[in-house]
């Protein structure tokens, strides 16, 4: 059925964008209807606040955060506005040095900080309440009621037709970026698979989504699954992670000499595919709501210490890359086994609708470990 599918985790992350535009659009038509219907004045500043509210958040988050402060802003600005048209002021120029007063004092306090947009709505809706000059205030009054009907619209709309949360986009994105690295690791210990990926577009990929996961901090804690601490400790976790495979990358192929040597250490490509399997898992597990159960086992680098420590090219020179490179592969599988403790102490990381859904997607199983992968494109 068309309606449990709308509701699906992966549907709205997959189809956001024209979700998106629906809630848009529904949610001008509903504006437009209500002030058709009781014929409010000035309405146009009801539609301008519905599509301000909702412009360029698709997730409930974001629209909860930047309605809040619409909202906060534009009470404020309303009743200072509202109050200075009020006053018996025997001077008429005391209005606008009144309003400049006023957001002075409001940009000085939001300066800086994430309440900005709530100083913004503050400076344009006291704006707007006392006018070009002529303070009348029954146009006052009908200007803070049209401000107000469009933020509620915006906001009403995008909590109920189709949501869209700020946690879901991070999940997958997280998911989506622990699958990369699962991919970039992998490849880079198999000689044949390293020609099957193009390593810098995936980094960049990786990198991208790191960089949206920051602009979500705001809108998930708003949602109030996941704190400000939290989210930085997983996307902090998750940049020293590729971090570290982009030094893996480059230290790997140093030198000819340290290649052979690091190909000689006996275990070592066991434990880099082991690690690339957890991380598969890892992801696999996020993406699809499961309770995290990942073992990484640390990289057990003794029985290799003294081949890496008298490591020496053919010409009798020391080599430092095979030290480093074990260190770097000892490195990633601490970050792996922090960033999956995190994980699993997250009470509300499982998600039963997730789950439920899975396998209508061909998420049965840990498709997304990196040996899978390979294993598919050679069978094609």
């Amino acid at each position: 059925m068309i309606l449990p599918r709308l509701r699906d985790p992966y549907f709205n992350y997959q189809h956001r964008r024209k979700l998106y535009v629906l809630r848009i659009v529904l949610a001008l038509c509903a504006t437009f209807t209500l002030i058709e219907a009781f014929a409010i004045q000035h309405s146009g500043w009801a539609l301008v606040s519905t599509i301000m509210v909702m412009g360029n958040l698709p997730h409930i988050g974001g629209v909860l955060d930047k309605g809040r402060q619409r909202l906060l802003g534009t009470v404020l600005g309303a009743s200072v506005g509202l109050l200075l048209i009020m006053l018996p002021l025997p001077w008429p120029y005391l209005v606008p040095f009144g309003a400049l007063c006023g957001i002075a004092a409001a940009t000085w306090l939001t300066f800086g900080n994430r309440h900005g947009y709530s100083g913004l709505m503050f400076a344009i809706s006291l704006l707007l309440v006392i006018g070009g000059g002529q303070q009348e205030l029954n146009i006052a009054l009908w200007r803070a009621f049209d401000v107000l009907l469009g933020t509620l619209v915006g906001i009403a709309v995008t909590v109920l037709v189709l949501p869209q949360k700020a946690t879901d986009m991070m999940r997958f994105m997280l998911a989506d970026n622990l699958d990369r690295m699962a991919r970039l690791y992998h490849a880079h210990t198999t000689a044949t698979a390293a020609h099957d990926i193009d390593a810098r577009e995936l980094l960049k990929a990786t990198s991208s989504l790191l960089i949206k996961q920051r602009g979500l901090v705001d809108a998930i804690h708003r949602e109030r699954r996941l704190t400000r601490h939290e989210l930085d400790d997983l996307i902090s976790l998750q940049r020293r992670m590729l971090s570290t495979i982009e030094l893996l990358l480059e230290t790997h192929w140093n030198s000819r000499d340290g290649h052979e040597l690091i190909e000689a250490m006996d275990g070592l490509r066991e434990q880099q595919h082991t690690l690339a399997r957890g991380i598969g898992t890892l992801a696999f597990q996020v993406r699809t709501g499961r309770a995290i159960d990942v073992t990484i086992t640390p990289f057990a680098l003794d029985r290799h210490a003294e081949l890496a420590a008298n490591a020496r090219a053919s010409d009798g020179r020391r080599l430092f890359s095979p030290g480093g490179y074990l260190w770097l592969n000892r490195e990633l599988a601490r970050l792996t086994d922090d960033l999956t403790r995190r994980l699993g102490d997250l009470d509300r990381l499982p998600s039963r609708r997730l789950r439920r859904r899975a396998p209508d997607h061909g998420l049965t199983d840990a498709r997304s470990t990196a040996d899978d992968h390979h294993t598919r494109r050679k069978g094609r």
